[in-house]
């Protein structure tokens, strides 16, 4: 399974990432520097990656985490969102229904839905899968002037993080983002800073699909129920019309069907 690694501390915030993300997913580049500046995160629906500042002179790339238990995927009720086996959770919009379940499940406020579209999608990083089916490293990775991303195996990478950290002297906090969190992610990091800014939990935090699936496999009975329910109604409210049309039942003092009149079967 592949991923990203990101060494925060190599990072200066040049948005070549996102220039390049751009660029990769033929998004609108002036909508994008529109929304940057009014989004609180830089992320939308024309802009997959962002780079927030966490404090002075430290930067970090901000997109899909890619979890290994993607919770969106799991609150889709249509397979709209799949997780791959390279790695890339990845979006079909032709199986999207616009319910935005994915868009409340994920813990990292990710998918960005296009509110200004007639047609709306749900649009977020698919870590350019397209590309690695190419034999090619994501768009972001391969922009980086500062070699602060770095692509490959995700086991491989989790070795060489931990390798870093150990051989930094004290520079960077012992702490691999994305080992272990919500289950593991297939983007990682290794930082002198907290990286408090994306939202990152307890590292043994479980992953959340194990809350919500439960709920998402008894979604179609409760579907079911109330459409039951609705044209129960619905059938009882036409017969009582019809009887009341028809002069067929019970009825009050001025010719209409009393409220509390029983119709039989």
């Amino acid at each position: 399974m592949k991923a990203i690694l990101m060494d925060a501390t190599r990072c200066t915030g040049c948005e070549r990432c996102v220039a390049a993300c751009i660029e990769a997913n033929d998004l609108d580049p002036v909508q994008a520097q529109v929304d940057r500046a009014v989004t609180k995160d830089g992320l939308s629906e024309n802009r997959f990656l962002s780079v927030p500042k966490v404090e002075e002179g430290r930067f970090v790339r901000l997109s899909c985490m890619h979890c290994l238990e993607p919770s969106c995927v799991s609150a889709c009720l249509v397979g709209g969102i799949t997780k791959t086996q390279d790695g890339p959770v990845v979006y079909d919009p032709d199986k999207c229904i616009g319910c935005r379940y994915c868009m409340l499940a994920c813990p990292f406020h990710i998918p960005r839905y296009e509110w200004s579209s007639p047609v709306p999608f749900m649009r977020k990083c698919d870590m350019c899968a397209g590309r690695q089916n190419d034999g090619q490293v994501p768009a972001c990775v391969e922009a980086c002037p500062y070699e602060a991303l770095s692509f490959g195996d995700r086991d491989a990478l989790l070795r060489d993080a931990h390798a870093l950290i150990g051989s930094g002297e004290g520079r960077y906090l012992d702490r691999v983002w994305g080992e272990h969190e919500f289950g593991g992610t297939c983007v990682l990091y290794v930082s002198d800073v907290d990286l408090g800014v994306l939202g990152w939990p307890a590292p043994g935090t479980e992953s959340i699909p194990s809350l919500t699936e439960p709920l998402i496999a008894k979604t179609p009975v409760i579907g079911l129920g109330v459409m039951g329910s609705l044209l129960g109604i619905n059938w009882v409210i036409r017969r009582r019309m019809k009887l009341a049309r028809d002069g067929n039942g019970p009825h009050d003092g001025d010719g209409r069907a009393s409220e509390t009149d029983e119709i039989g079967p």
